[in-house]
């Protein structure tokens, strides 16, 4: 590809050339040299379209102002509700979206995951797309697509197509996406650049596999250098921003990548060069308080940061050896989760009845299963958050500490000092708590320690990793837990797992699926099965996947006279998840089947992750 363009002589013939084409905007049926978005053009469509009404459209054309830079950017700002779809506000997007449409220009909402950053900003330098206000967002063999706000001013694109020996494919944007895009990429794209150049070391002569590595074990770019530090604070607030739950970084042999996990699902953020990657590792371990020449062994850490909104954002750290380098994964807490309403998780209204009563207890072993990642942690902290009155005392033990919480007495697995589970345990017993949550009961001593807890008059809340709740009584008995201490202990057992849910901007009414998976499902269903349901369909507010957050899937098992008589050191799985089911238990994919039919999930998601009873 030719050498991207700069700021020279050729701007200057740039500014005065004019490409001829139709002048749609105007209905005007001759060639016209090239012009700006006119305020009141787009308010005569408006008023045409039926959205805005003419008294409304004269107001807005005398309320000219230098504030805007865009005339669309001025109609949002009026925050007017659409004639034509009484109730709904006619904001930036849907107006950039609208127009195109009637002008014919192709639409482009900028998503960032979708752009490769490193490219498009080597095809033009930063003060040609800030002196023309256009973005590049994509590059291949023969075409570059470039985003702009104003489809009627096209010079910069003659040029381009000389310059480059490429074909300029215009595509129509958000004015505000465009402007502050065009600061952000060339930001980092400047950042990237000047860390590399600040770099020490050949990696060109790393041939192979192991040069690779021990090439990675020494950071040649200081993670203070104000350039790694700009690519970290970036990548945070970018995942903030895309509502990620987790980053990860990976080293590759010759590039590093950034994943960010959105609703359960990863998607590739941005590539790192190599020896860029080793200084922001080693600038991530640094904030983490972690040993930064130690690459050879895992370490954990957490960094506590501000979002762009003000709010706390707490990050678990986590890394990992590989052949390449260290991986590292970042968890992404926020303070809101610790207050979420039980409905918000996706309680209904049995299922708060049920667990209210287990939680209700002033004694006794509650379990909550499930695989990492189904939401475990959210709902005990939420519940424990309910429970901690200042009557109470609430201790945890836990590996790690997932969220700082200034209500409970929180201590930290660490094997290097002796400090496990059990004795954890053990000390929390002289700390004179009313309520006790041991992270994860993994082996015999942690189990013997929370029925021991249990049973001098403590409430217990812990996790145990099975597919189902009826399965965690087998569980225990294979610890070597006794039969008749489980009976004694335990209250209940709660199994859950996170769906992701539709959005609520574009889900669509749907059949309800016609296979046998979704006959099994809503088997056990009682009462009427589900006449519609509804289904994915993509838009701006889900980043056109159809699902936006997450919700729970639960499966609550109370203990019963009937149930614990089946609690035996040979008890049957098969003989307890029966009786269960007889005493009101609802299986995970009937509760799934339920939020389907109530239009919050589909029933592809909840077969993915809900095992068939």
């Amino acid at each position: 590809m030719a050498s991207p363009v700069s700021t020279d002589d050729r701007s200057a013939t740039a500014g005065t050339a004019r490409a001829e084409r139709p002048d749609t905007l105007a209905g005007a049926s001759r060639p016209l040299p090239d012009r700006r978005l006119d305020l009141r053009d787009i308010l005569k469509l408006l008023v045409a379209d039926g959205m805005v009404s003419p008294g409304d459209a004269e107001r807005i054309a005398l309320s000219r102002t230098q504030r805007f830079e865009h005339p669309l950017e001025l109609i949002a700002d009026q925050r007017l509700k659409s004639a034509l779809s009484p109730g709904k506000p006619l904001h930036l997007e849907p107006l950039v979206e609208w127009l195109a449409g009637k002008l014919g220009v192709p639409y482009l909402h900028i998503d960032p995951l979708k752009i490769d950053l490193g490219a498009v900003t080597a095809t033009m330098s930063n003060a040609y797309a800030e002196r023309y206000r256009i973005l590049p967002v994509a590059v291949d063999r023969t075409t570059l697509t470039v985003a702009t706000a104003e489809p009627f001013v096209r010079a910069w694109a003659d040029e381009l197509e000389r310059i480059l020996k490429l074909k300029v494919s215009l595509v129509f944007a958000n004015p505000a996406d465009v402007r502050r895009y065009v600061g952000e990429f060339y930001n980092l794209a400047r950042s990237m650049k000047k860390a590399q150049e600040n770099s020490k070391g050949d990696f060109a002569l790393a041939r192979n596999f192991e040069q690779l590595v021990e090439l990675g074990r020494h950071g040649h770019l200081d993670a203070n250098d104000q350039h790694v530090v700009h690519i970290v604070d970036w990548l945070w607030q970018y995942a903030f921003e895309q509502r990620a739950s987790d980053i990860h970084i990976e080293p590759r042999r010759d590039v590093g990548l950034v994943r960010f996990r959105i609703d359960g699902v990863l998607h590739q953020a941005y590539a790192i060069p190599t020896l860029v990657l080793n200084a922001v590792t080693s600038r991530i371990k640094l904030l983490a308080r972690m040993e930064i020449v130690e690459r050879r062994r895992p370490q954990d850490g957490r960094i506590k940061t501000v979002a762009l909104d003000g709010g706390e954002v707490e990050l678990r750290i986590s890394t990992m050896p590989t052949a390449f380098g260290e991986k590292i994964v970042m968890r992404i807490f926020s303070p809101e989760v610790l207050v979420r309403d039980f409905t918000d998780l996706g309680f209904t209204s049995d299922d708060r009845a049920r667990w209210e009563q287990m939680t209700g207890e002033p004694h006794g072993i509650i379990l909550v299963t499930g695989p990492t990642g189904s939401g475990k942690t959210t709902t005990l902290y939420s519940t424990l958050k309910g429970l901690a009155t200042p009557e109470v005392n609430v201790c945890t033990i836990e590996d790690p500490i997932e969220m700082i919480e200034p209500a409970f007495n929180q201590m930290q697995v660490q094997p290097g000092l002796g400090v496990d589970f059990a004795s954890g345990v053990r000390t929390l017993l002289r700390q004179d708590p009313d309520i006790i949550m041991v992270g994860e009961i993994r082996d015999r001593d942690t189990g013997d320690m929370a029925v021991q807890a249990a049973l001098t008059g403590h409430l217990v809340l812990s996790t145990l990793h099975t597919n189902d709740a009826p399965t965690a009584v087998t569980r225990m008995l294979d610890l070597g837990i006794p039969a008749y201490l489980i009976n004694s202990t335990l209250l209940g057992v709660m199994a859950q797992r996170l769906v992701r849910t539709l959005c609520p901007h574009c889900k669509q009414p749907a059949d309800p699926p016609d296979d046998p998976t979704w006959a099994a499902m809503t088997a056990p269903w009682r009462g009427e099965k589900p006449a519609s349901t509804m289904a994915a369909n993509g838009c701006l507010e889900c980043r056109m996947t159809g699902y936006l957050g997450r919700i729970g899937l639960y499966e609550i098992m109370l203990m019963t006279p009937a149930l614990r008589k089946l609690i035996t050191q040979n008890a049957d799985d098969r003989l307890i998840r029966e009786q269960a089911f007889r005493d009101g238990m609802k299986p995970l994919r009937v509760s799934g089947a339920m939020k389907v039919a109530a239009g919050l999930t589909t029933a592809d998601e909840v077969i993915k992750v809900a095992p068939l009873a």
